[in-house]
């Protein structure tokens, strides 16, 4: 049974991250339909525990049901966890905050239904669903990669990465926000509001400049993280310049949702996107923490010149 362990350990934090990522598309895809209050109780949906399966309920019945079977999934993934916390680094303390944000998370769901899904109740919902992603997703990696130690000094890269990561969850509350409060078409214009503000002059308007602004803050950090990163590890400069694509198509796609009005299924992509941005993000921002342990002759590969080994 301990032989086995770590491999249950890395199956099911893996599967335990994806089933988070999944839950927050599914969230997403509800409140982009309208369908949030479709079950206007909870745990049960209309007072029954398997609803008549019609127009929004689907939606927000599906989302639950994965929710459900995502709590056995994370708990099995913690208990692997805790099996073998003194063999990897940093595990105990993922498992604790994921514990801790787990539990927030369950109370926040029913909340929200009890609030109705008022916007800030839906960001808040959607800010914890994305802590959870993030530490189970922390968990993920620490498990695959098994280090025995972790930097508690981050380079300046790994200090970049670590705004980029605050900056793209900012940026992710407030489009919730944006979304939730029906302000996605405030500014008909872009890149500044209407008649070329950058403030806007109503509360929608203001709602969505905000949005704007992180976003260009986090597209800045993340652009000079990649350039920062062409000496970095090969696991933190790929992880770094695949989130700097992801936000020149995260860009893309945010003109191309006020272009063409929002249409539902870009409006979807837009935050699945995000949500990809954010955990490469944090990937990257863990394998400097990881990396940054190693010696540097284990970082850098030896050269080589034709048949001649490398002086010892």
């Amino acid at each position: 049974m301990r032989g086995t362990l770590p491999v249950m350990f890395r199956a099911l934090s893996l599967a335990a991250a994806l089933g988070a990522l999944l839950l927050a598309v599914l969230g997403s895809w509800v409140r982009i339909n309208g369908a949030g209050m479709s079950c206007p109780d909870w745990p049960l949906c209309h007072g029954a525990l398997i609803p008549a399966l019609a127009g929004g309920v689907v939606f927000e019945w599906s989302h639950r049901l994965v929710a459900f079977l995502e709590a056995f999934v994370v708990l099995a993934a913690l208990w692997a966890g805790w099996r073998v916390r003194t063999t990897i680094a940093g595990v105990t303390p993922v498992l604790a905050y994921i514990g801790v944000v787990f539990l927030l998370q369950v109370a926040l769901g029913g909340l929200t239904v009890a609030l109705a899904n008022s916007p800030w109740s839906v960001t808040v919902h959607w800010a914890m669903a994305m802590l959870f992603l993030a530490g189970l997703t922390a968990l993920a990696i620490l498990a695959q990669a098994a280090p025995r130690r972790i930097a508690v000094r981050l380079s300046p890269l790994g200090l970049l990465l670590g705004a980029c990561v605050a900056l793209a969850f900012a940026v992710m509350c407030a489009g919730s926000y944006v979304s939730s409060s029906g302000s996605g078409l405030a500014c008909s214009t872009l890149p500044s509001c209407d008649g070329g503000s950058w403030l806007g002059a109503t509360g929608a308007q203001h709602a969505q400049m905000v949005h704007r602004l992180l976003a260009g803050a986090l597209f800045g950090a993340a652009a000079f993280a990649a350039y920062l990163s062409a000496v970095a590890p090969a696991r933190v400069r790929i992880a770094t310049w695949a989130a700097f694509v992801l936000i020149l198509g995260q860009a893309l796609l945010g003109f191309a949702n006020v272009a063409w009005t929002l249409p539902t299924l870009l409006r979807e992509a837009h935050a699945a996107n995000a949500c990809a941005l954010y955990l490469v993000l944090l990937a990257g921002l863990m394998f400097t923490a990881i990396d940054g342990t190693a010696p540097v002759a284990a970082r850098i590969a030896p050269r080589r010149t034709a048949g001649i080994e490398p002086a010892r």
